[in-house]
């Protein structure tokens, strides 16, 4: 009896085999799958600096998933070590936006279900969260948000700055407010009706106003 002869049974024997057509159909709508991930990912992106290379990662992801989820399918034996293998990946790549822990965990499924041989249900699926993504990720609000920084000589100064910036936005709240000797600095969020920021250039013309300054402000708002 040889080494192979003692680690040979009718179990190993029997292992399933993918076919080529399965193969190329897997990997081809795997490969479109992905690409349609990257597209909405593209088109609902709001943060300050895209990354195309995470974008090309939701394209690979998707087709390695489904490459490993053919291996498994097909040899329990390997899909076994598979499990101990992937059980040591550690990822130490920060996650920035929390939308993107959305669309790597829709990579992975889509890979999986496409591989196992759910087709409909893939592309389905794929098509209906692309259409939530693109309905609410795209949602903005009307008005524009806008931090203005305030810098003022004495109380009456930064009453008056305020009162005139209550009539000129949709909306005025302090957020924060530093008092120094002979200075006051007030930090304010305001909403615009409209693109037209010149009531900046009337607001640091009032007496005791040292200086008006208007920042877009990229974050959540509620309200």
């Amino acid at each position: 009896m040889t080494f192979s002869d003692i680690f040979k049974s009718s179990f190993l024997e029997n292992v399933a085999s993918v076919s080529i057509t399965d193969m190329v159909l897997t990997m081809v709508l795997a490969f479109a799958l992905g690409l349609f991930i990257f597209l909405i990912y593209k088109k609902t992106y709001s943060g300050v600096m895209y990354s195309a290379g995470f974008g090309v990662t939701l394209v690979a992801l998707t087709m390695i998933t489904s490459l490993v989820i053919l291996a498994v399918t097909s040899n329990v034996v390997l899909s076994l070590g598979m499990v101990g293998a992937l059980s040591i990946v550690r990822f130490r790549t920060a996650i920035k936006e929390p939308l993107d822990i959305a669309f790597l965990f829709w990579a992975i499924a889509a890979g999986i279900v496409l591989a196992a041989g759910m087709i409909p249900l893939a592309v389905f699926g794929s098509v209906l969260i692309g259409i939530i993504l693109l309905i609410f990720a795209n949602r903005k609000e009307n008005t524009a948000p806008y931090i203005v920084v305030l810098r003022c000589d004495d109380h009456e100064a930064e009453t008056d700055a305020v009162s005139f910036l209550k009539e000129k936005t949709s909306r005025c709240l302090v957020k924060s407010k530093t008092v120094r000797k002979g200075e006051i600095e007030v930090n304010l969020e305001v909403r615009l009706a409209s693109d037209n920021t010149d009531f900046v250039n009337e607001l640091s013309d009032i007496g005791g106003v040292e200086s008006a300054v208007l920042v877009s402000y990229n974050g959540d708002y509620m309200g």
